[in-house]
Parts: C-alpha cells; sequence; structure tokens
C-alpha cells in the first residue's frame, strides 16, 4: 500500500452515525473535543460559518461544497462568526442514523454529515498527521464525496444485509477522497508530513520507507531515492515532515508494533523479526525509546485497558477493575510518546 493508505488502515473506522441538520435565522452551534472521531458533511443548501480550534482563518461554506474534519478538534458553526454558540449536546439528542435535525425552524441551510470513531491507542498520533480541515471546492470531487456521504445516510436508514461492511467502506472512501482533493489543491502552507506525500522528491523517500519498513534504511539510501545529498535530504525531511528521517522510521516502525501486539496475537520475537530487528531484545529498546515502556508491557496494558473498558459497561458493583498505579505510569509514559508524533505533525499548517 501506500503511505497515505497505510495510515488509514490503521485507523479502523467504526461507529458510524449519518444524519441531516436543518438550520434557520440567527444561529451557532459549538461541538466540543471529538476525540478519536472524523466527521465528513455536504453543504445541500444555504451556507454558514466554520471555526476550528487552533485554526486562524475561519471557513465560509456554501451549497454544494464539502468539508471533512479529521483531527478530531473542537469546532463552531454559524450563520455568522458573532455572537454566542449552544452546545451541540443541547440540540443534537440521539436521533436515529438517517434522520434529520431541524434547529430554529430550518431552512437557511441543510447539510447532510456522517462520523465515525477510529481504533487503537495510537489513532491520535495517525490523526496528528492530517491536516484539521478539508474543504473541498472543485465540482468533480464535491459530487464523488457528497455521493458518498448521501450513501452512507441511507445504508444506516435502511439497515439492509451487509450495510457495517458497506458502512466501512464508504467511511475511508470518504476520507480518502476528501485528502485526495486537497492534497492535490493548490495554494496555502503545505508543510508536514501529509502535504510531503505530494512532494516528488520527500514522497518517494517515505513510501519507501512504508513499502519495506524491515529494510535496513541509512540516510545515504534515502537520500538516493530522493535524488539528493544525505545532507540536503536529511534538512529538507526534517523541514517538511517536522522530524528527522530516522527518527520517523523507527516510529513508523513501532506504530506497526504496536498495532500487532493490539489485534494480532504474535509473540514479540515475530513481531520483531517482520520489523529488521535481529534480536527481541534490540526491538524492545527501540521501542521502549519511542513508545515508553516495553513490548511486553504495552501488551499488558492494553489488555488491562480493554478489561477497564468492559468493566465499565456491567452494572455498579458486578465487576471492578483493580487499581494499578504501574498501569497508570504506563499509559502516561504512551501518551507522552504520541505527543513527540503530534509535535512534529503540528508544525504543519494550522
Amino acid at each position: 500500500m501506500d503511505p497515505l493508505s497505510d495510515v488509514l488502515s490503521l485507523l479502523k473506522p467504526h461507529a458510524y452515525v449519518s444524519s441531516g441538520f436543518d438550520a434557520g435565522g440567527d444561529w451557532a452551534v459549538q461541538f466540543g473535543d471529538q476525540h478519536k472521531l472524523i466527521k465528513c458533511y455536504a453543504v445541500v443548501s444555504g451556507g454558514c460559518w466554520l471555526t476550528v480550534e487552533g485554526v486562524s482563518d475561519a471557513v465560509r461554506l456554501e451549497a454544494g461544497e464539502c468539508f471533512v474534519l479529521p483531527t478530531g478538534r473542537p469546532f463552531r458553526l454559524g450563520s455568522s462568526l458573532d455572537g454566542p454558540a449552544i452546545g451541540a449536546g443541547e440540540i443534537f439528542p440521539v436521533v436515529r442514523s438517517g434522520g434529520v435535525v431541524t434547529h430554529n425552524g430550518g431552512g437557511g441551510l441543510f447539510l447532510v454529515g456522517s462520523r465515525f470513531g477510529v481504533k487503537g491507542s495510537h489513532a491520535d498520533m495517525l490523526l496528528g498527521l492530517l491536516p484539521p480541515i478539508v474543504h473541498i471546492h472543485e465540482q468533480p470531487e464535491q459530487v464523488a464525496l457528497r455521493w458518498s456521504v448521501e450513501q452512507m445516510m441511507k445504508e444506516l436508514r435502511e439497515e439492509q444485509p451487509g450495510n457495517a461492511l458497506v458502512a466501512q467502506h464508504l467511511a475511508h472512501m470518504m476520507l480518502v477522497q476528501a485528502l485526495r482533493a486537497h492534497l492535490d489543491a493548490d495554494g496555502g502552507d503545505r508543510i508536514g508530513w501529509f502535504f510531503s506525500l505530494a512532494d516528488r522528491q520527500l514522497g518517494a523517500a517515505i513510501k519507501a520507507i512504508h513499502a519495506e519498513p524491515a529494510y535496513q534504511w541509512t540516510l545515504q539510501a534515502l537520500g538516493e531515492i530522493a535524488g539528493m545529498s544525505r545532507s540536503t535530504f536529511a534538512l529538507r525531511f526534517k523541514e517538511r515532515v517536522g522530524e528527522p528521517p530516522m527518527q520517523y522510521v523507527a516510529r513508523w516502525r513501532m506504530l506497526l508494533a504496536c498495532d500487532r501486539l493490539e489485534n494480532s496475537g504474535d509473540p514479540v520475537a515475530t513481531i520483531a523479526a517482520s520489523l529488521g530487528y535481529e534480536s527481541e531484545s534490540a526491538f524492545s529498546t527501540a521501542f521502549k525509546r519511542v513508545m515508553g515502556c516495553s513490548p511486553r508491557q504495552y501488551g499488558r496494558l492494553k489488555v488491562e485497558t480493554t478489561t477497564r473498558s468492559v468493566a465499565g459497561d456491567l452494572p455498579t458493583g458486578r465487576m471492578r477493575p483493580v487499581a494499578n498505579n504501574g498501569s497508570r505510569r504506563l499509559e502516561h509514559r504512551v501518551a507522552a510518546a504520541a505527543v513527540g508524533i503530534r509535535l512534529a505533525s503540528d508544525q504543519g499548517p494550522a
């Protein structure tokens, strides 16, 4: 697969919901932290303003346009940029997927949207690689994305056999369609991992890393693929992607390792060999340097986290997790590792 497909495949979309929103008059809605949620919208009629936390410029949205919010940041939609906003929880009750929420009588804006969650402890790291707003202006891309959103609404409303699988593929398709269009667009500050994919030289190096993560990469080898000298490649990669090339190689290997530890059941030695490490100890050292804990500690942490999650869904008193300060310390260390890649990506466009 290509690097963008690699990243998106690790996100594992789930928990799909699609609905419509019909607003009228003067209105504004504030949406809180969309933790591990990706939202895709198509404006059917009318228009509104969009502001996203951490993004300096507001975006004006008009009928026919589409937008995607891949990073889960808080955002605001409104008929104007001024005035108070009502919390989304106050006007968006639990609505049947495929339904429509009407606010202030409707008639001023109608949009349809789909949202889906992403899984994995490394999801925040991966989402941090993507741009905070993807605004689709061009007609062909608008038509394709709007069809996907409307098809998602249809699938979830009608609940046909196999709709869960169709929804999963549509979720991936919406995100890929939007990101492709954004990658091809001109203008703006095109710094960061995502935009580096469109750089002919850096994109070739990133593609090579993802194609063969177990290969014993060196600056010299990657520079040759990019068609640059070793020093020029190292400097440009760090400036554009946000971290040194070899650090990126190590971090990508560890993201793959985390996915295997969470989902495959493979022994640590097998995972180490598949990622190019000559011994389990060498892999464990590299893993701890990037993730802040050993592979086995990470595996135990995931089991305990899953147990606590399941326990939390049971009635009080039926099953209670045992406090484990060691696990909490590990959670903090894994979170700190996530910050490393998040900070690197935040050097990209706001």
